[in-house]
């Protein structure tokens, strides 16, 4: 596992727009229909990498807690699946169910939604605002796979609780790292 730190794009880069393939509902959805008019949180995860298998069960509760307060969220996949076949979009509709994923998981087939948001690692996280402007871009917290620190989410929570009680998301922020997004050969 080869760890590769976020691109960290500039804070206000607005949200590209996409319209990707959910496998588990079968039909395509776009950021305009799943955006919040509070906080839209979009994160680049798959199903084999250890260090979004080592947050699942902390992403899913987060994830949980703060659609219920009107944040949405939106996992995407841009691994090419037909070299690592263990994030095959049959394998994704098992992933959610087991994880209990409470929000969309999107297949990027082209990997162009990726090279839009510049997205580098598996898991890597970007926070937008009403107006789908970036104000957060970064890791989900201080833990790593073997790192014996606890998977709490501080980090984008924290961006998510400034964003509810109106005020600006800290600027500090740290990259995400993970394994590199399996990008398709040329």
């Amino acid at each position: 596992m080869a760890k590769t730190p976020s691109n960290m794009i500039p804070l206000g880069y607005k949200a590209p727009d996409f319209d990707l393939l959910n496998p588990t509902l079968e039909k395509h959805q776009s950021l305009d229909e799943l955006k919040s008019s509070l906080a839209t949180v979009i994160m680049f995860i798959c199903n084999h990498c250890p260090f979004v298998i080592h947050i699942n069960k902390k992403l899913a509760d987060v994830a949980k807690t703060y659609q219920s307060k009107g944040i949405s969220f939106i996992g995407i996949n841009s691994n090419d699946y037909e070299q690592y076949p263990d994030d095959s979009p049959e394998k994704m509709i098992i992933q959610s169910e087991k994880c209990g994923y409470p929000f969309p998981y999107l297949l990027d087939k082209t990997q162009e939604v990726a090279k839009a948001y510049q997205a580098a690692c598996t898991p890597d996280f970007y926070v937008f605002d009403k107006d789908l402007k970036c104000v957060y871009r970064g890791q989900f917290d201080d833990s790593r796979p073997g790192s014996n620190v606890a998977v709490t989410g501080k980090d984008l929570t924290n961006a998510l609780d400034a964003i509810l009680e109106n005020k600006a998301v800290v600027e500090e922020q740290y990259p995400s790292m993970g394994c590199n997004i399996k990008w398709k050969k040329s």
